[in-house]
């Protein structure tokens, strides 16, 4: 392209509309996140739209067609899930039952909820449904990252990333964290909005741990550009328009493809022990390793899937651990009880009760509270007939509030976790924050861990408190997030 005075002033423009739509998203909630009169809420989620049949089942094939509903014009029912979230699928879950379909996105798309439907479809034993759902919302952000990949491709790329998450492999990324943790708690704020508080020091984390780099502008540039990515895949308007969450996503992509194939040739040079380089030597006994390509590829996936859940996660349990200060104390005390040297995964994992509040708030606040499938070939679920091409959501958040599973679903109650009581035994796929199946998260050690940690020098550190009658709400336009930050008070202990 001939760069002219029009074409640089153009450039100049787009720059500067993207630039102070970034400042925008980061300082302001969506429009679907904007209060509403209670009234005014409720009559948006029991608004009903004429039911219709996604396809008619073949004859003689007994099976039921899939009922549900486009909802408005347009938008479909886009902008009333982005808002309400977990709501709006029990919602769903109540009128349609375990099988339905909802226009969204300019999409049918067929939603699976509760554990049986879910576990026909992450078990998928007929191979009939496929990672292509994910590609509709963030193949252009997160291309060819393990989630993406299917069957034995992805058994391959598997087989070969679990050597950078081995049991030693995970107590160097511990001793590695500890001293970042320990010195970004102690920095905080008495009165911050604690999720972009603990972001930043989950980015630190991740950027020490991930790619052995120190946390500056650059780091703060990376985190933008991860952000971007993941918020891009909902975006209503999905093409480059200057200022918008896809263009933003995209450029995104770009900056991080840049970072990491500007270092991977150190990497491979050099015998670090970051996950970069873990993967960069990742090597089976039959002698499979990845290429630059892929490294990258599975970087960028990466991070996100590792530093944006946990960040979620420790968001949502020092809010409930605010809000339940018996709790509080009960895991002060156990954390106390380590001493003063940060924690080796020996210590983290004697922290039960830590654990279990986790594992709680991990149930009210699923990080990923919705996968992504294809049908490849025409299919049934629970006897319903699921036509090939079709695009279709798994709903674990929703399982999570299921009363066929859980004793008062709504109750913060952690001691559902604790032996002897093992409601997430109750089915296969009553609990599934890191997925299920073949999919399920390759790194979920490594995030109970980080969580476990933070959480740790949190509680040692400060009594975190929020007002009596303040309760979060949760923005779903991407990955869930406190609408206004979760303003806490953080009191030194």
């Amino acid at each position: 392209m001939v760069v002219t005075p029009v074409n640089a002033a153009r450039g100049a423009t787009t720059a500067a509309i993207d630039r102070v739509s970034t400042v925008l998203r980061e300082r302001m909630p969506p429009l679907t996140a904007w209060p509403l009169p209670n009234a005014v809420d409720e009559r948006l989620l029991e608004q009903r739209w004429p039911a219709r049949e996604l396809a008619a089942p073949p004859d003689d094939s007994g099976l039921s067609p899939v009922l549900g509903d486009a909802g408005p014009p347009l938008v479909g029912n886009t902008l009333t899930q982005m808002r309400f979230g977990v709501e709006f699928g029990l919602r769903r879950f109540e009128r349609y039952g375990p099988v339905s379909w909802t226009g969204a996105f300019g999409r049918r798309i067929v939603t699976l909820t509760g554990a049986d439907a879910t576990q026909a479809a992450l078990v998928n034993r007929d191979k009939a449904f496929s990672q292509e759902g994910w590609r509709f919302f963030i193949d252009k952000f997160f291309h060819r990252g393990l989630m993406l990949l299917d069957f034995d491709e992805h058994r391959m790329h598997r087989r070969i990333m679990q050597e950078a998450f081995t049991r030693d492999r995970l107590a160097g990324y511990v001793a590695s964290m500890g001293p970042t943790l320990r010195e970004g708690v102690a920095a905080f704020p008495s009165s911050p909005r604690l999720y972009w508080t603990l972001k930043q020091l989950t980015l630190d984390v991740a950027t020490r741990v991930f790619m052995d780099m120190r946390s500056d502008d650059e780091a703060r540039e990376i985190n933008r550009a991860f952000v971007a990515c993941v918020r891009a895949g909902t975006a209503l308007v999905r093409v480059p328009v200057p200022g918008g969450r896809w263009r933003a996503g995209l450029e995104g992509r770009k900056r991080l493809e840049r970072y990491f194939a500007d270092n991977l040739p150190a990497k491979r040079a050099g015998d670090g022990d970051d996950l970069f380089s873990a993967l960069c030597h990742a090597t089976t006994p039959d002698g499979e390793r990845f290429t630059d390509t892929d490294v990258i590829n599975h970087m960028v996936f990466l991070m996100m899937a590792a530093h944006d859940t946990t960040t979620i996660t420790s968001t949502a349990a020092a809010y409930y651990l605010a809000k339940n200060p018996e709790w509080q104390e009960r895991v002060r005390e156990e954390s106390r009880a380590l001493g003063d040297d940060p924690p080796d995964t020996a210590a983290l994992d004697s922290l039960t009760s830590l654990e279990l509040v986790i594992k709680e708030a991990l149930r009210l606040v699923a990080p990923v509270p919705s996968l992504s499938r294809t049908a490849v070939k025409d299919t049934e679920v629970l006897g319903h007939f699921i036509p090939k091409g079709s695009l279709v959501g798994v709903a674990p958040a929703v399982n999570h509030f299921d009363p066929a599973c859980w004793t008062d679903p709504r109750r913060f109650d952690p001691e559902r976790f604790a032996e002897g009581r093992r409601e997430d035994k109750s089915h296969r796929f009553a609990w599934m924050p890191f997925g299920g199946g073949a999919h399920k998260c390759i790194g979920l050690h490594f995030g109970m861990f980080e969580t476990k940690a933070l959480l740790h020098e949190l509680v040692r550190s400060y009594r975190i408190t929020v007002p009596r009658d303040y309760e979060v709400r949760w923005d779903y336009v991407s990955l869930p997030v406190p609408v206004d930050g979760l303003p806490v008070h953080l009191q030194p202990v």
